[in-house]
């Protein structure tokens, strides 16, 4: 409600069965989003670190998810404390929250309204993964993932998204976490990454995806998925604001996909499959703070736009001698900033608020106020990120040893192999075998069908 006006009795929201069946409903898509970028960057490593990388995403699941039913929500959607940090006691272990208790002026319950937001606080971490692919030991990534949450993801959530966070009262449009998820998720890769060092071999070695399938099987969840991500975010659809996000989040992917895709035709001479789940990908990311604001028209300019300078982006890192493994640098880090500028430029003023862009009459003002928010968080993730990967490398080692990471940080680390050869074949095949015969004497040989 707008300051100075008093909600009555009779106007105050009721539970509505439709939009809490919604918000279950995306929550679930947007868990989904967790192990679908595990199988997007499960097959985007070699075979030997598979097993690894898919679960540097699901123990995030794990982690996070206890984190926050202990103190996250709390953290991040309690009473503001100075513009930078939430606090309520009720939500410490969700255990002083009633069943039927609405979130403030919605129509669901606080219970969704948490498990909701949980779904994010899960898959931010596990973005950060992707960046660090072949090389990090198991358990400093699950300590990473402790402290990343506590200190940079709770409160840049409240900066963003909690009443009287800094970043909110200012003004910053960030529909579904364009700075909160995916700047905050590619500038922390990024502070890693240059504290951990290179790979070996890394460019000298081919380290080209080992199933381009999986691959696009994960791109494909993540597209499912974060129509739950973006929609879901304006907490119900009573007033069709998540539609036009639902639409938005469509055309937007596309064009980027399209966009990637013409790209590296010019660029490199062929349309790779690679390029069409990433360019999906960077769609989706660019679109996330930004779909709530722009036309249908516009989320064509904002996905096209991401898709061509994502493409461009991934190739920096040779460029510029860092080792962002699988492009979270590239893609979540550009594409967030690229969506939350865009919203500068191309805001209608009609749908989620009377912001309006550039090109629709509304000056500079709110571009200016999306890069404040921007570089914000893109400046707090890069160094406290690197701060913390400082401080568990000099304590307890980021790194696998050097002759465990070439041959196989999956063994290593999990005592596992994403795939067993060893029983490889097809068909039924014959297979001879000696009958039981006393010590000293001979049998024929008899052969029967054996499956393979």
């Amino acid at each position: 409600m707008p300051p100075g006006i008093t909600t009555l009795a009779a106007d105050a929201p009721t539970l509505s069965a439709a939009n809490t069946g919604f918000m279950l409903i995306c929550s679930a898509l947007v868990m989904l989003m967790t192990p679908g970028l595990a199988f997007f960057y499960g097959g985007m490593v070699r075979v030997k670190s598979t097993l690894n990388m898919l679960m540097m995403s699901f123990i995030s699941l794990g982690i996070v998810t206890i984190l926050w039913v202990l103190y996250g929500f709390s953290l991040a959607f309690g009473t503001d404390i100075g513009s930078v940090i939430g606090w309520n006691s009720d939500y410490v272990g969700l255990s002083g929250i009633g069943i039927t208790q609405l979130w403030d002026g919605y129509t669901i319950p606080v219970y969704v309204f948490a498990v909701f937001q949980l779904m994010f606080a899960v898959i931010t971490p596990a973005l950060i993964s992707g960046a660090l692919a072949d090389r990090v030991k198991f358990t400093s990534w699950a300590l990473f993932i402790t402290l990343w949450v506590t200190v940079v993801y709770f409160p840049v959530a409240h900066w963003v998204w909690g009443a009287g966070g800094w970043l909110f009262e200012l003004g910053v449009i960030d529909f579904a976490g364009g700075t909160a998820v995916h700047i905050n998720a590619g500038a922390a890769a990024l502070g890693v990454i240059l504290v951990i060092g290179k790979r070996v071999g890394f460019k000298k070695d081919p380290m080209r995806p080992h199933s381009l399938p999986l691959v696009m099987l994960g791109a494909g969840l993540l597209w499912f998925g974060w129509f739950g991500f973006n929609a879901g975010s304006w907490l119900g659809n009573d007033d069709g604001v998540g539609a036009v996000m639902f639409v938005n989040t469509q055309v937007a992917t596309a064009a980027a996909m399209l966009a990637w895709l013409g790209y590296e035709k010019l660029r490199h001479g062929s349309f790779t499959t690679l390029g069409a789940a990433s360019g999906a990908v960077a769609g989706l990311v660019a679109i996330t703070p930004s779909g709530g604001a722009v036309s249908p028209l516009g989320a064509i300019a904002v996905g096209a736009i991401a898709g061509v300078l994502c493409a461009m982006a991934v190739g920096l890192k040779y460029r510029f001698g860092y080792d962002d493994s699988l492009d979270v640098v590239g893609v979540h880090l550009v594409g967030g900033v690229v969506g939350s500028l865009l919203i500068g430029f191309f805001a209608t003023g009609g749908v989620q608020s009377d912001a309006k862009g550039l090109f629709y009459g509304g000056g500079l003002d709110q571009l200016g106020k999306q890069a404040v928010g921007v570089f914000a968080v893109l400046a707090y993730s890069l160094v406290v990120s690197a701060i913390l990967a400082f401080l568990l490398d000099r304590t307890i080692g980021m790194r696998v040893d050097e002759d465990d990471e070439i041959s196989g940080i999956d063994q290593v680390e999990h005592a596992e192999t994403a795939y067993d050869f060893s029983g490889a074949g097809g068909g039924a095949a014959p297979r001879t075998t000696a009958s039981a015969t006393a010590p000293g004497t001979t049998a024929a040989p008899q052969t029967k069908k054996v499956d393979a």
